[in-house]
């Protein structure tokens, strides 16, 4: 036992045993081109082994946010890593990439195997989900940055997609269509908002289900990141996908227009697509503008692609075969800027 370090609030036998725990949930994550075992310096893959002619590799890296408060505050934590992986790879998706491994960090006030095997288990569901190896990270107790019960985490992310079929927004034409994908709520973004509605502006309980809510507020503001890499990645084999654009921080006004050509702009329908009820109740609560709500969220649009209007149908058809919601929200227009036609 390092009986010094413990004096100083680290414990190496709790990090031991947490990477006890977490070994089952990153067996798996394996998947063909994961190499080595956890534990060693480095995270190997063999890219070879997938036998890309052109590779282009796309990387992200991203965290949770604040969000991270609701899980305190809930304690629970068995989610949260989808979100971390969810946000790294659902960007590097929307370059046509499929995540090939990922890498956690998670800082803690406290070592707590228990809580980091949760942590991790939700970081290994996301890597399932999205066919990506959890290759390493590094779990750091840092005492005097985080109270006991506090933790940070971040991911990154390595994806690969053949040069030529990198999806960059250069096929991008006026006219083509925007086809959205359902959210499954908040995602990852926007939550020091929430956080100042539901208990600054309003004192709201996380534990009581409001009217119009599903579950619990403090469960409906938990639920995690959709991941989208799996059926994404099947449609791409059949349609020709001009841009993909994740829905993240800045809502519709930041994200649509980065895969836009000069000139162009987007013109998008409310109600097109089914709203969750969290977005009307956090715009009621917080008393926020209805437009502005729509710069700040996702409003249950999670994704976005953009498409020639010949193959909009057997887009949505597809994603629909694969369970995903899917609807046409809007089309590319030939004057810059972002047009809502609110309800």
């Amino acid at each position: 036992m390092a009986k010094s370090y413990e004096e100083a609030g680290v414990r190496l036998e709790a990090g031991y045993e947490s990477v006890k725990r977490i070994k089952k949930h990153i067996a798996a994550t394996n998947r063909p081109g994961m190499m080595g075992n956890i534990g060693s310096f480095g995270g190997m893959f063999d890219l070879a082994s997938l036998n890309y002619k052109e590779p282009v590799l796309v990387s992200g890296t991203d965290g949770v946010g604040t969000k991270l408060k609701i899980a305190f505050m809930m304690d629970k934590h068995d989610t949260i890593g989808q979100d971390a992986v969810a946000m790294c790879v659902n960007d590097v998706l929307a370059q046509g990439a499929a995540p090939l491994f990922f890498l956690d960090y998670i800082a803690v006030g406290k070592n707590e195997p228990a809580k980091i095997e949760a942590i991790v288990k939700g970081v290994a569901d996301g890597c399932v989900m999205s066919n990506c190896a959890l290759i390493g990270g590094e779990t750091a107790e840092m005492p005097d940055m985080y109270s006991e019960d506090e933790y940070d985490i971040a991911g990154f992310t390595v994806g690969a997609v053949e040069k030529s079929k990198l999806i960059d927004g250069s096929k991008v034409r006026t006219g083509d269509l925007l086809i959205g994908l359902a959210s499954s709520g908040v995602h990852s973004n926007g939550f020091s908002l929430v956080r100042k509605i539901v208990f600054k502006d309003n004192q709201l309980d996380l534990n009581k289900q409001y009217e119009g809510l599903p579950d619990t507020l403090g469960n409906v503001l938990l639920t995690p990141t959709r991941i989208y890499v799996k059926p994404v990645l099947q449609v791409l084999e059949q349609v020709d996908i001009h841009a993909i654009c994740h829905i993240t921080g800045g809502g519709f006004d930041e994200n649509i227009p980065r895969v836009l050509q000069p000139g162009q702009g987007i013109f998008v329908q409310e109600g097109s697509w089914e709203m969750p009820p969290i977005f009307p109740f956090l715009e009621k609560y917080g008393k926020v503008d209805h437009r502005e709500m729509f710069n700040i969220f996702n409003m249950g649009v999670g994704m976005v692609l953009v498409v020639h209007p010949d193959d909009a149908d057997k887009t949505i058809s597809l994603f629909q075969s694969l369970g995903e919601k899917a609807s046409v929200i809007g089309r590319v227009t030939d004057k810059e800027g972002v047009e809502i036609a609110l309800l």
